[in-house]
């Protein structure tokens, strides 16, 4: 191999490694993010994040069960269920759009969302 041949390499292995960090970036970047909770396929609370929601909780109550979320810094988590095997506690925190936290016995799901419209955009991850 030669010194030329070194030199390629370690170019393509810079430019691949910034291509990640830049697929990565704009692909988990959620600008106005927000926290959708439904229950039973309709949404019963859309909750901005911002510095006066930090630490603070929600009590969500429906005929099928009791969930309490707590609100973080960009993030939310389950910390209270009364179903019986508490997956959605035991979950814990989200932070990105797209993610979500499924509660089946209470059917209730707590999904980060972005207000960017997304269907004129790229979809990084998949391309």
């Amino acid at each position: 191999m030669t010194r030329w041949d070194k030199y390629l390499i370690v170019i393509v292995l810079i430019l691949s490694l910034v291509g990640i960090y830049f697929v990565k970036y704009y692909a988990t970047n959620g600008e106005n993010k927000y926290i959708s909770v439904q229950v039973d396929g309709k949404e019963t609370k859309k909750i901005s994040f911002g510095a006066n929601m930090i630490g603070k909780t929600i009590d969500i109550e429906s005929e099928f069960g009791y969930n309490k979320i707590e609100i973080g810094d960009g993030r939310v988590r389950v910390i209270e269920a009364d179903c019986p095997d508490k997956l959605d506690v035991k979950q814990g925190w989200i932070s990105g759009p797209g993610e979500v936290i499924v509660c089946l016995p209470n059917r209730m799901v707590v999904e980060i969302k972005s207000q960017k419209n997304s269907n004129d955009e790229i979809d990084y991850i998949s391309h």
